[in-house]
């Protein structure tokens, strides 16, 4: 059942009552939500040992055994069929095979090459929650949501799920997600803007003879095969033996540069709890992190999904973008410029004074505002926030994109203290001038309850985004890092707290 916790005790700086209702959700991980992922057991040679034992299984014994894999997987995945296919010549690429296999035993060799993730297993947390774009057949005061999640799975790998839900009057119901999960499909035709991809290059400290050559053969606008044929053109040109070590390293990072932005599509049939947003790129091969989305109304009324997370690949931090109209297609964007860095970015729902605007962490301790022209490049951070009070010494940060209100830009904001507890708080930034602090919590406003202090990371509550509606503060967030529930606020108790 639901439960209400009164933040009314006589304090020095708070003495206005909050009421936050706990909720009965409770969204744990599930280690039968699986998704299909290539299976790479080696190098070449191991692969083709391992193709050349499915060879040399007689023909008779092909189609019994293709049969015990589609009987026992069928049920778990959708068209695991296409998917052994699709494996079968992707390997098929890369080995040396003859030809005159029959369809049984393509699919019998694909299926050697791929293998179940579970993508929660470990951990459903970090959630963010934005308005669904389809409010179709909602019921009036109501209000259809977007849940975004951080799934964490072996090796401690995370990706982004979805759930949707409903917010009916006092009710949250969050959907039950579907049976079957699938990645989304790589645009190969994407096109990059030189200008903008060479300004990227400069950003990062890339612009040398190499780069400059190699984008001289490029037109206005280009796609990765283009990018990859002149990088490799590039390199066929004698030189130096110390000039090529260099121009090697050069068209590694141009490529890594090209292959952080992407475009990817699912399919508008499947449910949006289907879609997984696994790590593609290498700057990500070790996980995407803490996705914080917000709406994004710009100037004209257009309305774009942004979402900040971190890409990380064992030893660099990379916070991106990724931006979408309508959760069928997502754009992958790095961030540049000396503002962007460390994690914690959120970016504000519209412009202000015709510059976006976006919350940062550039020092693992404060917060910082940064403004921008350009949503892909940031500049001059300015120190808005430290930490004060004794739940929030070790670190302050936000939990989330701002949200406005009559008050001012609301920001809730995580808290780091003693025994490295996690908290949640809340501060007001002005309107016009957000670098301004109106006023803030001296108290958190939701720390772990007796029975969420267990977990993957003990004594942590965390959130990458709420929303108001009909005023109420609704702020899903995570508990020990482990799983995600919700808690309910009035707007006007939590404004007439802070000081």
């Amino acid at each position: 059942m639901p439960s209400t916790s009164l933040l009314d005790k006589p304090r020095a700086m708070n003495t206005k009552p909050i009421h936050l209702t706990h909720t009965a959700i409770a969204l744990r991980p599930d280690q039968s939500r699986v998704l299909l992922r290539p299976f790479t057991p080696g190098d070449t040679g191991r692969m083709e040992r391992i193709v050349a034992r499915v060879l040399s299984v007689p023909e008779s014994q092909v189609g019994p055994l293709l049969d015990g894999v589609l009987v026992g997987f069928s049920g778990r995945h959708h068209n695991i069929g296409d998917v052994l296919r699709e494996r079968f010549d992707q390997v098929h690429s890369l080995l040396s095979m003859n030809g005159g296999l029959s369809e049984s035993r393509k699919l019998l060799i694909g299926s050697y090459f791929v293998h179940e993730y579970s993508l929660e297993s470990a951990a459903l947390f970090n959630p963010s929650i934005v308005p669904h774009p389809d409010q179709s057949g909602v019921p009036a005061g109501g209000l259809r949501f977007v849940l975004s999640l951080r799934a964490t799975g072996e090796g401690h790998l995370s990706s982004i799920t979805f759930r949707t839900g409903m917010i009916r009057g006092n009710r949250i119901e969050v959907m039950r997600p579907a049976n079957f999960l699938s990645e989304p499909r790589q645009i190969p035709s994407q096109l990059y803007e030189k200008a903008l991809f060479e300004r990227k290059l400069f950003e990062l400290g890339l612009t040398n003879g190499f780069t400059r050559r190699t984008m001289n053969r490029l037109g206005e606008s280009f796609n990765l095969m283009d990018l990859r044929s002149q990088v490799h053109e590039e390199l066929s040109q004698p030189c130096e033996p110390e000039a090529d070590t260099r121009h090697r390293f050069s068209a590694g990072e141009i490529r890594r540069l090209a292959e952080s932005n992407y475009e990817v599509r699912f399919k508008p049939e499947q449910d949006l709890s289907e879609r997984i947003i696994f790590p593609i790129s290498a700057s990500q091969s070790n996980g995407i992190e803490d996705a914080r989305f917000v709406h994004f109304r710009d100037d004209d009324g257009t309305g774009m999904y942004y979402a900040t997370f971190t890409a990380y690949d064992g030893r660099v931090v990379l916070p991106q973008l990724l931006e979408t109209k309508d959760f069928l297609d997502f754009q992958f964007i790095t961030l540049n410029g000396p503002a962007a860095q460390n994690k914690g970015m959120a970016i504000f729902p519209r412009k202000i004074n015709g510059k976006f605007v976006m919350l940062s962490r550039q020092d693992n301790e404060s917060l910082y505002l940064v403004f921008s022209d350009d949503i892909h490049f940031w500049y001059d951070p300015i120190l808005i926030l430290a930490p004060e009070f004794p739940w929030q010494m070790v670190q302050i940060g936000n939990c989330g994109s701002p949200i406005e209100t009559d008050a001012g830009w609301l920001v809730l904001s995580h808290g780091v203290g003693p025994m490295r507890e996690y908290c949640i708080g809340a501060f007001l930034l002005d309107r016009d001038d957000p670098s301004k602090v109106i006023a803030r919590l001296s108290e958190p406003l939701l720390r772990p309850t007796k029975n969420e202090r267990e977990g993957y990371v003990p004594n942590v509550v965390y959130t990458c985004g709420a929303l108001v509606h009909n005023g109420k503060l609704i702020i899903p967030y995570a508990y020990a890092d482990h799983a995600t529930s919700f808690a309910t606020v009035p707007l006007d108790e939590v404004l007439a707290a802070m000081r």
